[in-house]
């Protein structure tokens, strides 16, 4: 990534994104949700991608963000923590049990670039398993799956047909013409991370 997210950053974020689930629970307002002194406004007002995922035993636990960068990263981390939270259609919503259990990760994503590709194996041989990410699109469906999602599939053809049947495509669909293939990467930063 061009700029990187520096400890200092990454740990504020983390902590806004718990206290805004946190808050959830007791009616608060994400808005009222302050973020550490001493972060630039203007890191904190750049338009970014931004996912916020969370965990509970190692397992995943809510995933929710958006792709384009069409939120500031203030505004993304914020709303995708409590979307990630309650509002997964994956999962039921997390309750205040849950809340002590679960650990944050929050990754900020490059804008994404269109891959030109002629045929499968130029895709496959295309793609970087645990650095892109990748969104396939076709007429009215779209999914994308996140670099750290390579760790469960780590061959690119299993990726494709899993992402392919995320968007609601046949599992073959990467296989054949018609298909949009996007990459980006990511910065990712986790509360189980070591200097998080």
């Amino acid at each position: 990534m061009k700029e990187s997210v520096v400890r200092k950053e990454g740990a504020a974020l983390l902590k806004l994104a718990r206290k805004c689930i946190a808050g959830n629970f007791k009616g608060k307002d994400i808005e009222d949700q302050k973020i550490s002194n001493g972060i630039s406004k203007g890191f904190l007002e750049k338009k970014r991608g931004v996912f916020v995922t969370l965990h509970k035993k190692g397992r995943l636990r809510g995933c929710i963000g958006n792709i384009e960068p069409v939120k500031t990263l203030l505004q993304g981390v914020r709303e995708n923590a409590v979307f990630a939270a309650f509002n997964d259609s994956r999962f039921s919503p997390l309750t205040l049990d849950e809340l002590n259990l679960i650990d944050i990760e929050i990754s900020i994503l490059t804008k994404p670039e269109r891959l030109v590709y002629k045929g499968t194996k130029e895709l496959l041989s295309s793609l970087v398993p645990g650095i892109d990410g990748v969104i396939l699109e076709k007429d009215h469906h779209r999914a994308t799956f996140l670099p750290q999602v390579w760790d469960q599939l780590p061959e690119p053809e299993k990726f494709l047909t899993q992402l392919c049947m995320k968007a609601g495509l046949s599992a073959a669909e990467w296989e054949k013409s018609g298909l949009k293939v996007y990459t980006y990467q990511v910065q990712s930063f986790g509360e189980l991370d070591s200097g998080f």
